[in-house]
Protein backbone atom coordinates (compact mmCIF):
# COMPACT_ATOMS: atom_id res chain seq x y z
CA UNK A 1 0.00 0.00 0.00
CA UNK A 2 1.45 3.40 -0.63
CA UNK A 3 1.84 5.81 1.79
CA UNK A 4 0.58 8.93 -0.24
CA UNK A 5 -2.40 8.78 -3.03
CA UNK A 6 -4.40 11.08 -4.65
CA UNK A 7 -6.86 10.46 -7.06
CA UNK A 8 -7.75 12.54 -9.81
CA UNK A 9 -6.76 15.77 -7.79
CA UNK A 10 -7.61 19.70 -8.94
CA UNK A 11 -7.37 22.94 -7.21
CA UNK A 12 -8.76 26.15 -8.86
CA UNK A 13 -8.40 29.77 -7.55
CA UNK A 14 -11.16 32.14 -8.67
CA UNK A 15 -11.86 30.89 -12.74
CA UNK A 16 -8.07 29.66 -13.04
CA UNK A 17 -7.61 25.82 -12.65
CA UNK A 18 -3.92 25.55 -11.12
CA UNK A 19 -3.87 21.34 -11.04
CA UNK A 20 -5.86 18.83 -13.02
CA UNK A 21 -6.99 15.37 -12.07
CA UNK A 22 -3.61 14.66 -10.29
CA UNK A 23 -2.36 11.07 -9.81
CA UNK A 24 -0.11 9.96 -7.81
CA UNK A 25 1.37 7.21 -5.59
CA UNK A 26 4.23 7.54 -3.21
CA UNK A 27 5.53 4.96 -1.18
CA UNK A 28 7.22 4.80 2.12
CA UNK A 29 10.82 5.65 2.54
CA UNK A 30 10.76 6.51 -1.17
CA UNK A 31 12.52 10.01 -2.83
CA UNK A 32 9.83 11.57 -5.19
CA UNK A 33 11.36 14.81 -7.10
CA UNK A 34 8.33 16.88 -8.93
CA UNK A 35 10.06 18.69 -11.66
CA UNK A 36 8.56 21.34 -14.26
CA UNK A 37 8.71 24.86 -14.58
CA UNK A 38 7.98 27.69 -12.43
CA UNK A 39 4.31 28.40 -11.95
CA UNK A 40 3.38 24.65 -12.80
CA UNK A 41 1.56 24.59 -9.91
CA UNK A 42 4.44 22.51 -8.03
CA UNK A 43 4.10 24.45 -4.83
CA UNK A 44 0.31 24.04 -4.82
CA UNK A 45 0.34 20.16 -5.13
CA UNK A 46 3.23 19.91 -2.46
CA UNK A 47 0.83 22.06 -0.13
CA UNK A 48 -2.47 19.46 -0.79
CA UNK A 49 -0.34 16.91 -0.07
CA UNK A 50 1.05 18.27 3.45
CA UNK A 51 -2.50 19.31 4.32
CA UNK A 52 -1.68 22.62 4.36
CA UNK A 53 -4.49 23.44 1.96
CA UNK A 54 -7.41 21.40 0.60
CA UNK A 55 -8.35 20.67 -3.65
CA UNK A 56 -11.31 21.65 -5.07
CA UNK A 57 -11.87 18.14 -5.85
CA UNK A 58 -10.48 14.54 -5.71
CA UNK A 59 -9.33 12.03 -2.96
CA UNK A 60 -5.95 12.07 -0.92
CA UNK A 61 -5.36 9.37 0.94
CA UNK A 62 -2.36 8.72 3.67
CA UNK A 63 -1.37 5.40 4.29
CA UNK A 64 -5.26 4.15 3.07
CA UNK A 65 -6.98 6.15 5.24
CA UNK A 66 -9.44 9.10 3.36
CA UNK A 67 -7.72 12.62 5.11
CA UNK A 68 -9.58 14.85 2.96
CA UNK A 69 -12.77 14.05 4.30
CA UNK A 70 -12.18 14.15 7.67
CA UNK A 71 -10.49 16.37 10.18
CA UNK A 72 -9.29 14.33 12.75
CA UNK A 73 -7.74 12.16 10.29
CA UNK A 74 -6.10 15.50 8.70
CA UNK A 75 -4.84 16.00 12.39
CA UNK A 76 -3.30 12.50 12.35
CA UNK A 77 -1.74 12.43 9.18
CA UNK A 78 -0.67 16.25 9.76
CA UNK A 79 1.41 14.79 12.92
CA UNK A 80 3.43 12.50 10.47
CA UNK A 81 4.82 14.45 7.61
CA UNK A 82 6.69 17.79 8.14
CA UNK A 83 7.90 20.85 5.54
CA UNK A 84 10.48 22.78 4.68
CA UNK A 85 8.98 25.41 2.67
CA UNK A 86 11.21 27.65 0.48
CA UNK A 87 11.94 30.61 2.07
CA UNK A 88 12.00 28.99 5.69
CA UNK A 89 11.63 30.96 8.78
CA UNK A 90 13.19 30.93 11.92
CA UNK A 91 12.91 32.63 15.23
CA UNK A 92 14.77 35.09 16.85
CA UNK A 93 16.73 32.46 19.26
CA UNK A 94 19.60 30.32 19.26
CA UNK A 95 19.90 27.50 16.80
CA UNK A 96 19.06 24.63 19.84
CA UNK A 97 15.45 26.65 20.93
CA UNK A 98 14.88 27.17 16.94
CA UNK A 99 15.35 23.23 16.00
CA UNK A 100 13.97 22.30 19.30
CA UNK A 101 10.01 23.92 19.45
CA UNK A 102 8.70 21.06 17.60
CA UNK A 103 9.66 19.15 20.55
CA UNK A 104 8.45 21.17 23.48
CA UNK A 105 4.97 22.09 21.41
CA UNK A 106 4.61 17.76 22.24
CA UNK A 107 5.11 18.25 25.59
CA UNK A 108 8.56 16.34 25.37
CA UNK A 109 10.78 15.57 28.51
CA UNK A 110 14.14 17.85 28.19
CA UNK A 111 16.23 15.32 28.72
CA UNK A 112 14.52 13.77 25.12
CA UNK A 113 14.12 17.20 23.55
CA UNK A 114 17.72 17.49 24.08
CA UNK A 115 19.06 14.52 23.12
CA UNK A 116 17.02 14.33 19.89
CA UNK A 117 18.23 18.34 19.17
CA UNK A 118 21.52 17.55 18.93
CA UNK A 119 20.95 14.21 16.84
CA UNK A 120 19.01 16.69 14.31
CA UNK A 121 21.46 19.16 14.19
CA UNK A 122 24.66 16.43 14.04
CA UNK A 123 22.44 15.24 11.02
CA UNK A 124 22.71 18.29 9.23
CA UNK A 125 26.06 19.34 10.06
CA UNK A 126 25.51 22.32 12.85
CA UNK A 127 26.26 21.27 15.71
CA UNK A 128 28.91 24.28 15.67
CA UNK A 129 26.05 26.65 15.13
CA UNK A 130 24.06 25.15 18.45
CA UNK A 131 24.93 28.33 20.48
CA UNK A 132 23.88 30.51 17.43
CA UNK A 133 21.49 32.84 16.68
CA UNK A 134 19.72 31.99 13.93
CA UNK A 135 18.79 35.39 12.72
CA UNK A 136 22.67 35.81 12.03
CA UNK A 137 22.49 32.51 9.80
CA UNK A 138 23.35 32.40 6.20
CA UNK A 139 20.97 31.36 4.09
CA UNK A 140 22.14 27.68 3.46
CA UNK A 141 22.83 27.34 6.87
CA UNK A 142 19.06 28.52 7.87
CA UNK A 143 17.54 25.93 5.16
CA UNK A 144 19.93 23.30 7.22
CA UNK A 145 18.83 24.54 10.72
CA UNK A 146 14.99 24.15 8.82
CA UNK A 147 15.36 20.52 7.98
CA UNK A 148 16.63 20.09 11.36
CA UNK A 149 13.79 21.61 13.07
CA UNK A 150 11.38 18.91 10.53
CA UNK A 151 13.08 16.22 10.97
CA UNK A 152 13.45 16.29 14.96
CA UNK A 153 9.82 15.01 14.77
CA UNK A 154 10.63 11.60 13.39
CA UNK A 155 8.12 12.36 10.24
CA UNK A 156 7.13 9.88 8.10
CA UNK A 157 7.60 12.14 5.03
CA UNK A 158 9.31 15.42 4.48
CA UNK A 159 8.47 17.85 2.05
CA UNK A 160 10.71 20.14 0.68
CA UNK A 161 9.47 23.42 -1.45
CA UNK A 162 12.45 24.08 -3.83
CA UNK A 163 14.81 23.43 -0.97
CA UNK A 164 17.89 25.35 -3.00
CA UNK A 165 16.30 28.01 -4.28
CA UNK A 166 17.97 31.44 -5.03
CA UNK A 167 21.13 29.77 -3.46
CA UNK A 168 24.89 30.00 -4.42
CA UNK A 169 26.67 26.97 -5.71
CA UNK A 170 28.65 26.06 -2.95
CA UNK A 171 25.57 26.55 -0.67
CA UNK A 172 23.45 24.00 -3.14
CA UNK A 173 26.35 21.18 -3.11
CA UNK A 174 26.01 21.53 0.90
CA UNK A 175 22.18 21.26 0.62
CA UNK A 176 22.61 18.16 -1.45
CA UNK A 177 25.11 16.39 0.36
CA UNK A 178 22.65 16.87 3.91
CA UNK A 179 19.95 15.38 1.80
CA UNK A 180 22.22 12.63 0.28
CA UNK A 181 23.18 11.80 4.11
CA UNK A 182 19.71 11.98 5.04
CA UNK A 183 18.20 9.78 2.72
CA UNK A 184 21.24 7.17 3.29
CA UNK A 185 20.39 7.59 6.96
CA UNK A 186 16.96 8.00 7.81
CA UNK A 187 14.19 5.90 6.46
CA UNK A 188 11.70 8.23 5.58
CA UNK A 189 9.65 9.60 2.46
CA UNK A 190 10.70 12.55 0.70
CA UNK A 191 9.02 14.72 -1.41
CA UNK A 192 10.73 17.75 -3.27
CA UNK A 193 10.02 20.08 -5.50
CA UNK A 194 12.97 21.83 -7.84
CA UNK A 195 12.68 23.22 -11.40
CA UNK A 196 16.82 22.22 -11.44
CA UNK A 197 16.58 18.75 -13.42
CA UNK A 198 20.07 18.26 -12.94
CA UNK A 199 19.26 17.82 -9.24
CA UNK A 200 15.95 16.23 -9.33
CA UNK A 201 18.19 13.65 -11.34
CA UNK A 202 20.97 13.32 -8.45
CA UNK A 203 18.30 12.85 -5.79
CA UNK A 204 15.45 11.28 -7.05
CA UNK A 205 14.50 7.08 -7.13
CA UNK A 206 11.29 8.52 -8.70
CA UNK A 207 10.42 11.51 -10.74
CA UNK A 208 7.62 13.00 -11.62
CA UNK A 209 6.50 16.41 -14.13
CA UNK A 210 3.98 18.80 -13.80
CA UNK A 211 3.49 21.30 -16.70
CA UNK A 212 0.63 23.61 -16.67
CA UNK A 213 -0.97 21.87 -13.79
CA UNK A 214 -0.83 18.29 -15.36
CA UNK A 215 1.24 15.60 -13.69
CA UNK A 216 2.05 14.46 -17.21
CA UNK A 217 4.89 11.39 -16.73
CA UNK A 218 5.93 9.60 -13.45
CA UNK A 219 8.90 7.04 -13.36
CA UNK A 220 12.33 6.53 -13.00
CA UNK A 221 15.33 8.95 -14.18
CA UNK A 222 15.75 6.82 -17.01
CA UNK A 223 12.58 7.00 -18.16
CA UNK A 224 12.09 10.46 -18.11
CA UNK A 225 14.77 11.60 -19.70
CA UNK A 226 15.41 9.17 -22.16
CA UNK A 227 11.99 7.73 -22.67
CA UNK A 228 9.85 10.62 -22.24
CA UNK A 229 6.10 9.92 -22.74
CA UNK A 230 4.78 12.87 -24.56
CA UNK A 231 6.74 16.29 -26.56
CA UNK A 232 6.32 18.17 -23.65
CA UNK A 233 8.13 16.31 -21.64
CA UNK A 234 10.51 15.94 -23.89
CA UNK A 235 11.03 19.47 -24.63
CA UNK A 236 11.36 20.47 -20.88
CA UNK A 237 13.85 17.99 -20.35
CA UNK A 238 15.67 18.61 -23.09
CA UNK A 239 15.30 16.49 -25.94
CA UNK A 240 16.27 19.06 -28.43
CA UNK A 241 15.86 16.49 -32.11
CA UNK A 242 12.19 15.81 -32.21
CA UNK A 243 11.27 14.89 -35.96
CA UNK A 244 7.48 14.67 -37.31
CA UNK A 245 7.21 11.40 -39.17
CA UNK A 246 5.06 8.33 -39.99
CA UNK A 247 5.56 5.14 -39.92
CA UNK A 248 5.47 3.56 -43.68
CA UNK A 249 7.15 0.03 -42.81
CA UNK A 250 7.27 -2.24 -39.86
CA UNK A 251 9.00 -5.30 -39.81
CA UNK A 252 8.46 -6.72 -35.78
CA UNK A 253 10.17 -4.02 -33.79
CA UNK A 254 11.98 -2.56 -36.37
CA UNK A 255 10.27 0.43 -38.41
CA UNK A 256 11.09 2.69 -41.63
CA UNK A 257 9.89 5.96 -40.67
CA UNK A 258 9.38 8.77 -43.18
CA UNK A 259 10.46 12.21 -42.23
CA UNK A 260 10.63 15.35 -44.67
CA UNK A 261 11.65 12.78 -47.68
CA UNK A 262 13.83 10.67 -45.80
CA UNK A 263 13.60 7.34 -43.95
CA UNK A 264 14.90 6.55 -40.31
CA UNK A 265 15.30 3.18 -38.84
CA UNK A 266 13.70 2.70 -35.34
CA UNK A 267 12.84 0.29 -32.51
CA UNK A 268 8.69 1.10 -32.98
CA UNK A 269 5.76 -1.46 -32.35
CA UNK A 270 3.33 1.26 -33.77
CA UNK A 271 1.51 0.19 -37.12
CA UNK A 272 2.14 0.99 -40.86
CA UNK A 273 0.54 4.74 -41.07
CA UNK A 274 0.63 5.47 -37.95
CA UNK A 275 1.80 9.40 -36.80
CA UNK A 276 5.06 9.69 -34.82
CA UNK A 277 7.49 11.55 -33.31
CA UNK A 278 11.07 10.75 -33.37
CA UNK A 279 13.14 11.63 -30.29
CA UNK A 280 16.93 11.76 -30.63
CA UNK A 281 19.38 13.16 -27.77
CA UNK A 282 22.15 15.05 -29.67
CA UNK A 283 25.08 12.88 -27.64
CA UNK A 284 23.78 9.83 -29.65
CA UNK A 285 25.11 11.16 -32.73
CA UNK A 286 28.20 10.30 -34.97
CA UNK A 287 30.03 12.87 -37.16
CA UNK A 288 32.22 11.35 -39.70
CA UNK A 289 34.02 12.85 -43.19
CA UNK A 290 32.76 9.48 -45.12
CA UNK A 291 30.09 6.91 -45.03
CA UNK A 292 30.97 4.86 -42.44
CA UNK A 293 28.28 3.53 -40.60
CA UNK A 294 29.73 1.13 -38.50
CA UNK A 295 27.04 -0.49 -36.53
CA UNK A 296 24.16 2.80 -37.33
CA UNK A 297 21.53 1.67 -39.20
CA UNK A 298 20.70 5.48 -40.26
CA UNK A 299 23.86 7.63 -41.64
CA UNK A 300 22.67 10.70 -43.69
CA UNK A 301 24.85 13.25 -45.58
CA UNK A 302 24.49 16.65 -44.42
CA UNK A 303 25.61 20.54 -44.46
CA UNK A 304 26.34 22.01 -41.63
CA UNK A 305 24.57 25.43 -40.88
CA UNK A 306 25.24 26.35 -37.75
CA UNK A 307 28.40 25.92 -34.87
CA UNK A 308 28.67 27.18 -31.44
CA UNK A 309 31.52 26.59 -29.08
CA UNK A 310 30.59 25.93 -25.38
CA UNK A 311 33.14 25.16 -22.99
CA UNK A 312 35.00 21.78 -23.83
CA UNK A 313 31.87 20.91 -26.32
CA UNK A 314 30.81 22.17 -29.82
CA UNK A 315 26.89 21.99 -30.46
CA UNK A 316 26.56 21.31 -34.46
CA UNK A 317 23.35 21.68 -36.30
CA UNK A 318 23.17 20.09 -39.84
CA UNK A 319 20.54 19.78 -42.54
CA UNK A 320 20.06 16.14 -43.68
CA UNK A 321 16.80 16.02 -45.55
CA UNK A 322 15.49 17.22 -41.90
CA UNK A 323 17.65 19.45 -38.89
CA UNK A 324 19.78 17.75 -36.39
CA UNK A 325 21.44 18.70 -33.60
CA UNK A 326 24.70 16.98 -32.70
CA UNK A 327 27.07 17.57 -29.73
CA UNK A 328 30.88 16.38 -30.09
CA UNK A 329 33.78 17.65 -27.60
CA UNK A 330 36.46 20.41 -29.38
CA UNK A 331 38.91 17.90 -29.92
CA UNK A 332 36.72 15.96 -32.63
CA UNK A 333 35.90 18.89 -34.05
CA UNK A 334 39.28 19.68 -34.65
CA UNK A 335 39.74 16.34 -36.41
CA UNK A 336 36.59 16.94 -38.46
CA UNK A 337 37.91 20.29 -39.62
CA UNK A 338 34.04 21.62 -39.22
CA UNK A 339 33.43 24.76 -40.82
CA UNK A 340 29.79 26.21 -42.10
CA UNK A 341 28.95 25.07 -45.35
CA UNK A 342 30.85 21.81 -44.79
CA UNK A 343 29.55 18.44 -46.02
CA UNK A 344 29.35 15.14 -43.37
CA UNK A 345 27.93 12.67 -42.21
CA UNK A 346 25.56 12.23 -39.10
CA UNK A 347 24.75 8.57 -38.21
CA UNK A 348 23.15 6.92 -35.25
CA UNK A 349 21.56 3.64 -34.44
CA UNK A 350 17.90 2.87 -34.21
CA UNK A 351 17.91 2.29 -30.52
CA UNK A 352 19.41 5.76 -29.86
CA UNK A 353 15.51 6.64 -31.62
CA UNK A 354 12.37 6.85 -29.57
CA UNK A 355 9.15 6.87 -31.05
CA UNK A 356 6.21 8.43 -29.48
CA UNK A 357 2.62 9.14 -30.66
CA UNK A 358 1.53 12.50 -32.83
CA UNK A 359 -1.32 13.14 -31.21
Amino acid sequence: MALIETVNISQKYDDREVLKNINLKIDKAEVFTLIGPTGAGKTTLIRILDLLESPCSGRFLFDGVDVISSRANQLEARRRMSYVQQRPLVFAMDVFDNVACGLRWRHMKSTATKRKTEEALELVGMTAYINRNARTLSGGETQRVAIARALVTEPEVLFLDEPTANMDPISTAKIEEVLAHIINEQRIAIIMTTHNMSQGQRMASKLGVLINGELLQTGSVNDIFNVPTSREVAEFVGIENILQGEVAEADNELASIRVDGETVRAISNYAVGGKVYLLIRPETIVFSLSHEAGSARNVFKCKVNQINTIGSVVRIEVECGFNLLGVITTEAARDLNISIGKEIYASFKATAVHVIPRW
